[in-house]
């Protein structure tokens, strides 16, 4: 059914997450060191140099948790995915608490995921493309791509959260981009609670953008992820004009296709899988010279352009949509190449050496 929504009910909900978060993360950044939730810089990945609450995650759980509660309808769907945003919130607590081991946490990604599964929200269906209808799963096959969905998108967005103000800028970018599909699709829950995810990530981000004042932590990151993933599921998916799980992933492309880039390359190399490392592409592009801003910013672009991908996707605008993918695809691609990096690496090197060369002649002159 086609649900025409009004502008206050479109914007409410957006508007009061972003209000929401951005009153709470202050008394974050304030509660952060009194109860040891902070992040201190130990190894080479790390892009910061001094101790950083690492306690945004309570401000983006506040800002979904309350604007939802106001504003979305009381579906079971809706309310299976609350149920999980609140477990993974609290696995994610724990883990910025505590620092779990990464199959600790993976079982309890994969135990939230099981508790929205029984709760009722699952894929049942994918999209016939041979032929009329939809191919209903059975049982089995419903349970595994229902976790496997949700675990993969929540780690998706944990693992490019490695820059100011990246995840909270690529979750808001995906979740407004689905959430414009769900609207003309009809998708009344589905676009609420993506206003709601967008407005919860844009009222922190102020406070997470570089310099960061305060991380989201692998509470906001997880929960970003997590929700995005949940969501997805309750509107875009069920149009019949829509391929299961197409939408969705065309949104989150970047933060999929790096988390299966660097499994793939851990793989190679011998590594587990869990091991982190500075390969990323936020990584690659630092390397490149671009700073911090500009890399986040880049970042954005290619989410962006993946989002209106997803757009064109969604009313059938085939040869649109490969066009921006195959510019998306090129982009990321001169990113990767070492070649690329090299030579921006000693473009970016000779400008500063211009730099330095022009303020010596300034300060000889003076």
């Amino acid at each position: 059914m086609i649900v025409t929504a009004t502008s206050f009910e479109l914007w409410a909900p957006f508007f009061t997450a972003m209000a929401v978060a951005a009153a709470v993360t202050p008394l974050a950044i304030w509660a952060a060191p009194k109860i040891g939730a902070m992040d201190i810089p130990k190894d080479e990945r790390r892009v910061h140099n001094k101790p950083m609450p690492r306690f945004g995650g309570i401000a983006i759980f506040a800002g979904i948790m309350v604007s939802l509660y106001l504003f979305s309808h009381d579906e079971e769907n809706v309310n299976a995915s609350m149920l999980g945003c609140t477990l993974i919130y609290i696995l994610g607590l724990i883990d910025d608490l505590k620092n779990l081991k990464p199959i600790v946490k993976l079982t309890g990604q994969v135990i939230c995921a099981s508790a929205v599964y029984i709760a009722g929200l699952r894929i049942e269906f994918i999209t016939n493309y041979f032929g009329d209808g939809r191919i209903m799963l059975g049982d089995v096959v419903c349970f595994v791509m229902t976790v496997l969905w949700l675990v993969a998108i929540t780690n998706a967005i944990n693992l490019i959260d490695g820059l100011d103000g990246l995840a909270a800028g690529i979750a808001a970018i995906s979740a407004l981009c689905i959430g414009y599909v769900a609207y003309i699709h009809g998708q009344y829950a589905s676009m609420i609670a993506m206003m709601t995810i967008a407005g919860a990530a844009l009222g922190f981000l102020p406070y997470n953008f570089n310099p960061a004042k305060i991380f989201m932590g692998d509470s906001g990151s997880q929960l970003l992820g997590f929700a995005i993933a949940a969501f997805s599921i309750t509107g875009v998916v069920k149009s019949a004009t829509v391929v299961v799980l197409v939408i969705p992933a065309l949104v989150l492309g970047l933060p999929v296709f790096d988390t299966a880039f660097a499994i793939v390359r851990r793989v190679i190399k011998g590594k587990p899988i869990s091991m982190g490392d500075k390969e990323h592409l936020h990584h690659r592009i630092m390397k490149a010279g671009f700073g911090q801003r500009r890399a986040v910013m880049l970042m954005y672009c290619i989410s962006g352009i993946m989002g209106i991908v997803a757009v064109l996707y969604s009313r059938d605008l085939m040869v649109e949509c490969f066009g921006l993918l195959l510019i998306a695809a090129i982009l990321i691609y001169v990113l990767l190449s070492d070649t690329g990096n090299r030579n921006v690496s000693i473009k970016a090197d000779r400008i500063k050496k211009e730099d330095k060369k022009e303020i010596t002649k300034r300060e000889e002159g003076e």
